[in-house]
């Protein structure tokens, strides 16, 4: 098998060998979970701009990567934090990236693609009111549905500067959900994933907020499929699961956590919305399918061993998580190259992608290991390791 020398802790350098691949067995949905992968946009490398200022996308490698998700039986989650929305992706461009999304599912019968919708075309600021934010997911929510797109309703960073109680978040989500025509999925992202979010709905313990979430959830049931919950805490994920009313879905965003959560207890079981999807799409597609098969043995047999990558890739900062998962589609060769949006192909150390490229040998998502051991090499040298 390839080997390769790989930093470690101390500035050393140590012999690597990789493992045989390892093969995910075919599945197709329907799957006995609703399962969607928040999926990460390809930059293209050659646009005359400076990263940090604006976004350039290779729109043919980007909708070739949800054509791959959508042929494995997975949904697509466009436009939402993976995609670097509202940290490198902008508005105009998310919502030219979802209509060119709804348009390619058009070519697959049955795919499942929902879209974010949020209010970051609106800076934060003292002068932004409720009734602004309002305005703001009423344009987004609209831009979305005239293309015949299904709606995420995104956390809001303006809500959670301008709110000053739980009752400013009863008004807003009562407002826009009112409007929309078909039941949306709503986001509740921690401040973990994104500093500015603390204290939403109005609370700054997560407890008395979920009593906000399940509120505003119970009082517009017909307008909600269903909650992601993005806090990384699985106790807390089950006990808002169980709090849900009947017909009201739990999509786990636990990326620390989502095999068991998927798999469930005697008393309900999560569906699945999670950005580490994008990364282990072909182990993902082969668990849900022997979970949907009875064999919950093999669910986990492919699945606990992706948990120590996601909890490498999402491990505080939380939010340079999609530097990570653009690194393994490009260890890959889903992707020529391992440039980002904004520059965030820089937002993780050396080390960090070492320890990737070894978790994600060990779980088996190394496609071809020569091929990624060569472009292994490249970013090393690129970061004055020597091959």
């Amino acid at each position: 098998m390839p080997m390769l020398d790989l930093p470690v802790a101390g500035g050393r350098l140590a012999s690597y060998t990789t493992r045989p691949v390892r093969t995910f067995a075919a599945a197709k949905p329907p799957f006995s979970r609703i399962a969607y992968a928040a999926v990460h946009v390809v930059a293209d490398p050659l646009a005359d701009q400076d990263p940090w200022l604006g976004c350039a996308i290779d729109w043919n490698r980007t909708i070739a990567f949800r054509r791959r998700l959508w042929s494995l039986g997975l949904g697509v989650a466009e436009a939402m934090d993976t995609a670097q929305r509202g940290m490198g992706l902008d508005w105009p461009t998310s919502l030219e990236l979802i209509g060119r999304s709804i348009e390619a599912a058009r070519d697959h019968p049955g795919a499942l693609l929902v879209s974010g919708a949020g209010t970051d075309h609106l800076q934060p600021g003292p002068d932004v009111t409720i009734d602004d934010v309002i305005r703001a997911y009423e344009e987004q929510c609209g831009a979305i549905e005239k293309l015949g797109g299904r709606i995420v309703l995104m956390a809001s960073r303006a809500l959670a500067a301008a709110a000053r109680s739980p009752d400013d978040y009863l008004k807003v989500y009562a407002r826009v959900l009112g409007q929309v025509r078909e039941p949306v999925i709503i986001h509740w992202l921690g401040e973990m994933f994104d500093p500015a979010l603390a204290g939403y709905w109005g609370r700054a313990d997560h407890h008395a907020a979920m009593d906000v979430a399940v509120d505003v959830i119970t009082a517009h049931a017909d307008k909600v499929d269903g909650v992601k919950l993005s806090l990384l805490d699985k106790d807390y994920e089950i006990a808002m699961r169980r709090r849900l009313p009947q017909g009201s879905r739990m999509y786990t965003g636990d990326d620390f956590n989502y095999a068991e959560l998927i798999a469930g207890d005697d008393q309900g079981y999560s569906n699945a919305l999670l950005g580490i999807f994008d990364a282990i799409a072909p182990a993902a597609a082969a668990a849900l399918g022997a979970l949907s098969r009875g064999d919950e043995r093999e669910f986990y047999d492919v699945l606990t061993p992706t948990i120590p990558l996601s909890r490498h890739l999402f491990q505080a900062p939380t939010r340079f998580y999609k530097t990570g998962v653009v690194f393994m589609a490009y260890l890959n060769g889903l992707q020529d190259h391992f440039v980002m949006v904004g520059g965030q192909e820089s937002a993780r150390s050396t080390l960090h992608l070492a320890e990737l490229f070894r978790l994600a040998d060990a779980a088996g998502l190394i496609a071809d290991p020569e091929y990624a051991v060569s472009r292994m090499r490249h970013v090393m040298a690129t970061r004055g390791v020597a091959a």
